[in-house]
């Protein structure tokens, strides 16, 4: 049976973006995932109510937004599924790089936790064979 997953591809774009921004930046703020995902603060700060709701961050008032724990497994694995994809379709299949981020940003919300798996098991399988 194919799970579906609880969440939006807007939250899960917005957590990605705050993981992918505490990578390089201990304190991730409104601004900084505004300017990351070319949207206004307020359309930001309305977001974050929701994600906080939900139970995916914590937020000082009007300060340093953090992921908890249940946001940074939905983070790091939307992030994942977005490497697999745009691995496959630059390496596999030989879309540019540009296109292919565009590509696998939609496609990291669509597929299901079994073809997610299938890709990432193939991607292994040629990593394993370019190295040998």
């Amino acid at each position: 049976m194919l799970r579906k997953r609880n969440i939006t591809a807007s939250k899960e774009d917005y957590l990605e973006r705050i993981y992918d921004i505490s990578l390089v930046n201990e304190k991730v703020r409104s601004i900084d995932v505004a300017k990351a995902l070319s949207v206004s603060r307020a359309s930001v700060n309305k977001s974050l109510q929701g994600l906080k709701q939900d139970g995916y961050i914590e937020q000082e008032p009007y300060g340093t937004i953090y992921l908890t724990s249940k946001g940074f497994e939905v983070a790091k694995e939307t992030r994942k599924r977005h490497n697999a994809l745009r691995k496959f379709l630059t390496q596999v299949l030989g879309v540019s790089y540009a296109v292919a981020d565009v590509d696998a940003c939609e496609m990291e919300h669509a597929i299901s936790e079994e073809t997610a798996q299938k890709l990432y098991a193939y991607l292994e399988t040629i990593t394993e064979s370019a190295s040998e």
